[in-house]
């Protein structure tokens, strides 16, 4: 039976039945299923801007709701991603700026995004 979302307990489940197959490859293979994924799931994606926007802002939504433990969570997803993007620096030097941001507020993450979309689109990007 598909879960209607998978979250941590299904995450568990998965990662014990296809493991020593990394964490990494798991959540490419769920994304790819296009099941509907937690956002501590999803993750960061970064195909796309609107895919880095639509995760950032659901992990921020995480984090604002979340306990102590969740907002680590996040973070952590956040700066995993981040490190990952540094890898390929030219390519993803925005999307390394939006992570940035959101890693020093989250909160104020929303906002931000929205004139910093409004900026790049007066500027022809």
């Amino acid at each position: 039976m598909q879960p209607i979302r998978v979250g941590a307990d299904e995450w568990r489940e998965i990662a014990a039945f296809l493991a020593p197959v990394s964490d990494r490859t798991i959540r490419n293979l769920l994304r790819e299923s296009n099941w509907p994924l937690d956002p501590l799931i999803e993750g960061v994606r970064q195909d796309s801007l609107e895919d880095l926007e639509r995760t950032l802002l659901a992990l921020e939504a995480e984090y604002r709701e979340g306990d102590e433990a969740r907002r680590r969570a996040c973070r952590r997803a956040v700066i995993t991603a981040k490190d990952h993007a540094r890898f390929h620096r030219d390519e993803k030097r925005e999307m390394i700026l939006w992570m940035l941001t959101w890693l020093e507020n989250p909160e104020v993450f929303p906002l931000w995004v929205r004139l910093r979309k409004s900026k790049l689109a007066s500027e022809g990007n």
